[in-house]
């Protein structure tokens, strides 16, 4: 949630309103030839790779590898050639960059005002572009931020990209220069070409692509108006031989108001692979879409449970905005977690709330006391080395508290949160997970006295090997939060700071850190 900052206090507050409402390296060289030496080539690092938002099919943030420390930008390339400013704000949502295990950063790229994206595949250890690909994707209508465009990577080393109609573009071996861009169709290739127009004007890829470790592509779909494949706003699977199956989102919610995936909400896997977790929802007309969370077969794309989301203080439906990223985070142990926003809004200061349940979807657990435009990220309690309670992992929230929304301060932090242990919450007074670290962002808000500038996080990277979390702010600035200290180790300057939306960070397979700011990618480290 954004700010226009010369308002005044109730001008602010109805902005907030309103807006809501409306959506919310060089190579040495040297020898004696007479010609200037040819450096030797960079040879790629192989690491783990990051194959999707958040890292991998549960979006759990988790670094595999040790993170570079912040040196210098590295290199940086444009991930949107024509950004849209409304004064000095940026309404737009900006994909993850996906890394494959030998080093090769992948981004979907903006190439107009409207939309039209290319893949761009670039050398993680220098920048260079090693090869790029067109793709007709088309944007879903109606969208008062402008939606993700996502990209994910598979075990085989494979990318798949979102195009138009609903099919899906994929290259293999994406380290090599050179390579075929083909086409999957979850409602079969025939029916696509039989009536491509038709498909390319009404049906829109509209959550980020997830992929299990068996290379299954899930993703949520919009389909307006009639089409000759019966085709309505649901849930699709593509499998690696390129068969796909669909499922309409009423149908899998038995709800009849409900009518598709929550926008840029990317499907989740179970640790098993077995399930897969989807939000959906519907009522969007009046202003306010609730909706479901399900669990489905990720083999059939049956049913298997289902549950309301809902308030944790009202009881009343929770407010699935349109304009919010946060996708479901399944845990080690399979419990979910799933951001939304309160149902009375700003009465929670629109922090919303990071709902939380079983795997089986039977009951609600506690809640966070932050969620609405947040993916939290998995903190192996290995990182504190203080932490004596009894949980498993501890997670990692964007905890910003909105200056002017409701009573909120303008004190905006980030936290790690116990998911199994309690404290009342000082906004409500219902119970929610226990603050184990908080700290306050360092840059005052010359647009809210006595605040500080928002961290701009949708999912944050975790480094379990520095024991620190890795995270934007408008400032400009990305950070290193040392959780052993408490403190900010580090930071690098990316821009002179920008009202955007949230944006994600990611660990390349050579620990290279990974930041989106003012619509550039940056590559961080030595």
């Amino acid at each position: 949630m954004k700010r226009q900052r010369r308002h005044s206090a109730r001008g602010l507050y109805a902005f907030i309103m309103m807006a809501l409402v409306a959506m919310y390296g060089c190579g040495g060289g040297g020898g004696s030839a007479p010609t200037a030496a040819v450096p030797p080539p960079i040879q790629p690092a192989i690491g783990p790779a990051w194959s999707t938002f958040g890292g991998d099919a549960q979006h759990s943030a988790l670094g595999g590898v040790g993170t570079q420390a912040f040196n210098r930008i590295v290199w940086q390339t444009p991930v949107d050639l024509a950004p849209q400013y409304s004064g000095s704000r940026l309404l737009i949502h900006y994909g993850s960059p996906v890394i494959s295990q030998r080093n090769t950063v992948l981004a979907g790229v903006k190439t107009a005002a409207t939309g039209s994206f290319r893949i761009e595949a670039r050398s993680g250890a220098s920048g260079a572009l090693l090869w790029s690909e067109a793709t007709d994707y088309r944007l879903p209508p109606g969208n008062f931020w402008t939606p993700s465009y996502n990209l994910t990577l598979t075990a085989a080393n494979r990318v798949y990209a979102p195009g138009a109609g609903g099919k899906l573009y994929f290259r293999d071996n994406v380290d090599a220069s050179t390579g075929a861009l083909q086409t999957a169709v979850f409602f079969g290739n025939a029916n696509y070409t039989a009536a491509a127009a038709t498909y390319d004007a009404n049906v829109f890829i509209n959550t980020p692509l997830t992929s299990d470790s068996a290379g299954n592509i899930f993703f949520g779909f919009i389909a307006n108006g009639s089409n000759p494949a019966g085709l309505v706003s649901g849930i699709a699977r593509v499998a690696s031989n390129g068969s796909g199956s669909w499922v309409a989102a009423s149908t899998a919610s038995t709800s009849a108001t409900i009518e598709g995936v929550a926008m840029n909400s990317a499907p989740a896997l179970s640790p098993d692979s077995r399930t897969v977790y989807v939000a959906v929802s519907g009522g969007s007309a009046s202003g306010r879409a609730s909706g479901f969370l399900l669990a489905l077969d990720s083999a059939t794309l049956a049913t298997r449970a289902k549950i309301a989301l809902t308030d944790p203080v009202t009881g009343a439906p929770a407010w699935i905005n349109e304009s919010s990223t946060a996708s479901p985070m399944v845990g080690p142990d399979g419990d979910v977690y799933f951001g939304v926003l309160e149902s009375n809004v700003p009465a929670h200061n629109f922090r919303g709330w990071l709902l939380h349940f079983d795997a089986a979807l039977s009951r609600n657990k506690t809640p966070g006391s932050f969620g609405w435009d947040d993916t939290p990220s998995l903190v192996p309690v290995s990182m504190l080395p203080s932490y004596n309670g009894g949980s498993a992992y501890l997670l990692m929230s964007k905890y910003n508290n909105y200056g002017g929304a409701g009573n909120g301060d303008g004190k905006n932090r980030i936290a790690i949160i116990d998911p199994n242990q309690s404290q009342t919450d000082a906004i409500s007074g219902n119970p929610v997970m226990k603050e184990i670290l908080t700290i306050l962002g360092p840059t005052p808000d010359a647009g809210y006295p006595g605040g500080v500038t928002e961290w701009c996080i949708n999912t944050a990277a975790v480094d379990p090997v520095t024991r620190s979390i890795l995270a934007n702010s408008e400032d400009g600035y990305l950070y290193r939060w040392e959780l052993a200290g408490n403190r900010f180790s580090e930071r690098i300057q990316l821009t002179s700071g920008i009202a955007e939306s949230y944006t994600p960070t990611a660990i390349g397979a050579d620990g290279a850190v990974y930041a989106i700011n003012n619509a550039v990618l940056f590559s961080v480290g030595r």
